[in-house]
Protein backbone atom coordinates (compact mmCIF):
# COMPACT_ATOMS: atom_id res chain seq x y z
CA UNK A 1 0.00 0.00 0.00
CA UNK A 2 1.16 3.38 -1.02
CA UNK A 3 2.18 5.74 1.87
CA UNK A 4 0.72 9.40 1.44
CA UNK A 5 3.96 11.66 0.19
CA UNK A 6 4.35 15.13 2.01
CA UNK A 7 3.99 17.56 -0.56
CA UNK A 8 6.52 20.99 0.89
CA UNK A 9 4.92 23.56 -1.21
CA UNK A 10 5.58 27.58 -0.24
CA UNK A 11 2.88 29.49 -1.29
CA UNK A 12 3.02 33.56 -1.15
CA UNK A 13 0.85 36.39 -1.16
CA UNK A 14 2.94 38.50 -2.71
CA UNK A 15 3.45 36.29 -6.07
CA UNK A 16 1.33 37.46 -8.89
CA UNK A 17 0.37 33.95 -9.91
CA UNK A 18 -3.14 32.77 -8.35
CA UNK A 19 -3.02 30.10 -5.75
CA UNK A 20 -4.46 27.40 -8.14
CA UNK A 21 -1.43 28.31 -9.77
CA UNK A 22 1.55 28.33 -7.25
CA UNK A 23 0.19 25.11 -6.01
CA UNK A 24 0.09 23.12 -9.68
CA UNK A 25 3.41 24.77 -10.05
CA UNK A 26 4.84 23.45 -7.13
CA UNK A 27 3.84 20.01 -7.43
CA UNK A 28 4.88 19.59 -11.31
CA UNK A 29 8.36 20.84 -10.28
CA UNK A 30 8.49 17.96 -7.57
CA UNK A 31 7.13 15.43 -9.42
CA UNK A 32 9.45 16.36 -12.32
CA UNK A 33 12.85 16.64 -10.12
CA UNK A 34 11.72 13.36 -8.55
CA UNK A 35 11.35 14.43 -5.28
CA UNK A 36 8.00 12.94 -5.44
CA UNK A 37 8.02 9.33 -6.71
CA UNK A 38 6.20 7.45 -9.72
CA UNK A 39 3.19 6.00 -7.69
CA UNK A 40 3.15 7.86 -4.58
CA UNK A 41 -0.03 8.80 -3.35
CA UNK A 42 -0.82 12.96 -2.87
CA UNK A 43 -3.07 14.20 0.42
CA UNK A 44 -6.23 14.69 0.23
CA UNK A 45 -7.89 17.62 -1.40
CA UNK A 46 -8.99 18.37 2.12
CA UNK A 47 -5.56 17.27 3.74
CA UNK A 48 -3.13 19.77 1.72
CA UNK A 49 -5.91 22.45 1.88
CA UNK A 50 -5.24 22.39 5.54
CA UNK A 51 -1.85 21.99 5.83
CA UNK A 52 -1.54 25.05 2.95
CA UNK A 53 -4.73 26.80 4.82
CA UNK A 54 -6.76 27.36 1.64
CA UNK A 55 -10.20 26.54 0.06
CA UNK A 56 -10.59 23.19 -0.65
CA UNK A 57 -11.76 23.83 -3.59
CA UNK A 58 -8.72 25.95 -4.73
CA UNK A 59 -6.42 22.20 -3.99
CA UNK A 60 -9.67 20.21 -6.08
CA UNK A 61 -9.09 22.32 -9.17
CA UNK A 62 -5.12 22.31 -9.31
CA UNK A 63 -5.68 18.62 -8.73
CA UNK A 64 -8.31 18.24 -11.20
CA UNK A 65 -5.85 20.52 -13.41
CA UNK A 66 -2.90 17.85 -12.95
CA UNK A 67 -4.71 14.99 -13.72
CA UNK A 68 -6.46 16.35 -16.81
CA UNK A 69 -2.55 17.06 -17.88
CA UNK A 70 -1.20 13.69 -16.95
CA UNK A 71 1.15 14.45 -13.96
CA UNK A 72 -1.31 12.52 -11.62
CA UNK A 73 -3.60 9.44 -11.78
CA UNK A 74 -6.79 9.37 -10.11
CA UNK A 75 -7.54 5.97 -8.70
CA UNK A 76 -11.30 5.72 -7.86
CA UNK A 77 -11.78 5.55 -3.78
CA UNK A 78 -8.39 5.55 -3.43
CA UNK A 79 -6.98 8.84 -3.87
CA UNK A 80 -4.50 10.10 -6.34
CA UNK A 81 -0.83 9.26 -7.40
CA UNK A 82 1.69 10.14 -9.06
CA UNK A 83 1.52 9.00 -13.03
CA UNK A 84 4.35 7.20 -15.18
CA UNK A 85 6.30 9.53 -16.72
CA UNK A 86 5.14 10.41 -20.09
CA UNK A 87 5.50 13.36 -22.81
CA UNK A 88 2.44 14.83 -21.67
CA UNK A 89 2.64 17.62 -24.36
CA UNK A 90 2.68 17.59 -27.99
CA UNK A 91 5.98 19.04 -29.44
CA UNK A 92 4.12 22.02 -30.57
CA UNK A 93 2.23 23.12 -27.19
CA UNK A 94 5.72 21.83 -25.07
CA UNK A 95 7.28 24.83 -27.93
CA UNK A 96 4.50 27.20 -27.25
CA UNK A 97 5.04 26.85 -23.72
CA UNK A 98 8.65 27.37 -23.64
CA UNK A 99 8.22 30.36 -25.52
CA UNK A 100 5.48 31.76 -23.19
CA UNK A 101 7.61 30.85 -20.23
CA UNK A 102 10.84 32.43 -21.89
CA UNK A 103 8.71 35.58 -22.99
CA UNK A 104 7.36 35.49 -19.45
CA UNK A 105 11.19 35.48 -17.70
CA UNK A 106 12.22 38.16 -20.59
CA UNK A 107 9.51 40.80 -19.52
CA UNK A 108 10.05 40.27 -15.57
CA UNK A 109 14.05 40.38 -16.01
CA UNK A 110 15.02 42.77 -18.89
CA UNK A 111 14.90 46.22 -16.62
CA UNK A 112 16.76 44.73 -13.87
CA UNK A 113 19.74 45.68 -16.11
CA UNK A 114 21.57 42.49 -15.75
CA UNK A 115 23.81 41.49 -18.71
CA UNK A 116 23.35 38.27 -20.90
CA UNK A 117 25.40 36.12 -19.92
CA UNK A 118 25.11 37.18 -15.65
CA UNK A 119 21.27 36.18 -16.83
CA UNK A 120 22.49 32.66 -18.42
CA UNK A 121 24.60 31.96 -15.51
CA UNK A 122 21.96 32.25 -12.40
CA UNK A 123 20.17 30.41 -14.69
CA UNK A 124 22.34 27.55 -14.81
CA UNK A 125 23.02 27.92 -11.01
CA UNK A 126 19.28 27.47 -10.37
CA UNK A 127 18.50 24.91 -12.92
CA UNK A 128 21.08 22.38 -12.41
CA UNK A 129 19.67 21.50 -9.04
CA UNK A 130 16.60 20.41 -10.29
CA UNK A 131 17.78 19.04 -13.61
CA UNK A 132 20.27 16.50 -11.47
CA UNK A 133 17.29 15.37 -9.57
CA UNK A 134 15.33 14.58 -12.42
CA UNK A 135 18.24 12.71 -14.16
CA UNK A 136 19.31 10.92 -10.62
Amino acid sequence: MSRTAPLMLNLSAADPRPITRQITDGIRRLIATGEIDVGAQLPSVRGLAKQLTVNPNTVAKAYSELNNEGWLDSRQGLGLFVAEPRQRFSDSERERRLAVAIDTFGAEVLGLGYTTDEILERLEVELSPLLDKRSA
